[in-house]
């Protein structure tokens, strides 16, 4: 399918995502979230995709947030409804099944950030900056930022940039934990790829059952956690793919995964 403001791209098993909205620095508008949440599903229904990278046209942004224009225009009924329709379009993409990575070329700001919050990884450009600034235009973050934000560095340090609105190189954001990686701006791109190379290399099934049970343990306790972790352990040992791992690590050969 061809989109209005994305671009999708395929190489081998890893499918790039570019928001191309540069003239506006890729904001997230209304009929963007749209076309997010289609190819969503278009991705997760192709098993030849093991791998999703997102990233934004252009040299300056990655997603500088959301469209101000359509923000300002808000009742306390259709704010509600757009946070709502953008966080279960997140959470889609964070519930995958498949390894996600945010290639942070520029601004990541508000909604931008909370789409790479939402992604498994987070590379980052060292030229890039990241933040929650929605404070300083009276409202707060709607897309998931307040929480996603808080589970990976902590209530107290979240609330410094949710309350301050202010933006963080890569370097701090890296130091913060909210950034997995940071390259060269000149080999983000080439860093990126080599990274999703290596992901698209491992058993399909084992990705997406260790990343259900870690995102799914967040909401559990350490027992249930433990327990749900045991579950998908014995649906994984049931897989073709799980007999040609441990078979070619005896042979000692590089085992062909095949999703099955």
């Amino acid at each position: 399918m061809t989109y209005t403001h994305l671009l999708v791209e395929r190489s081998g098993p890893a499918c790039t995502i570019t928001f191309n909205r540069p003239a506006a620095l890729n904001a997230l508008n209304a009929e963007t979230i749209g076309e997010l949440s289609s190819v969503l599903d278009d991705v997760a229904a192709d098993a030849a995709v093991r791998v999703v990278i997102f990233t934004g046209a252009g040299e300056k942004a990655f997603v500088a947030g959301a469209d101000i224009k359509e923000l300002a225009q808000q009742t306390p009924i259709s704010g509600r409804e757009m946070a709502r329709r953008g966080q279960q379009v997140f959470l889609r993409l964070e519930r995958l099944g498949k390894p996600t990575i945010a290639a942070i070329n520029g601004f990541a700001l508000g909604g931008g950030c909370e789409l790479a919050l939402a992604c498994t990884f987070r590379i980052a450009a060292d030229t890039a900056k990241l933040g929650q600034p929605e404070i300083n235009l009276g409202i707060i973050p709607g897309y998931g930022g307040s929480q996603r934000l808080a589970r990976l560095i902590g209530p107290d340090r979240a609330l410094d940039l949710i309350l301050t609105g202010r933006m963080v190189t890569a370097d701090e954001a890296f130091r913060l934990g909210f950034v997995t990686r940071v390259v060269p701006a000149a080999s983000l791109a080439e860093d990126v790829q080599k990274f999703a190379g290596e992901l698209a290399g491992k058993a399909p099934l084992a990705v997406r059952y260790a990343l259900a049970a870690v995102n799914d343990g967040l909401d559990l306790t350490l027992p249930q956690g433990c327990e749900h972790e045991a579950t998908l352990f014995g649906l994984v040992s049931s897989t073709d793919d799980m007999r040609e791992g441990t078979r070619a690590f005896v042979e000692k050969r590089k085992a062909e995964f095949k999703g099955q």
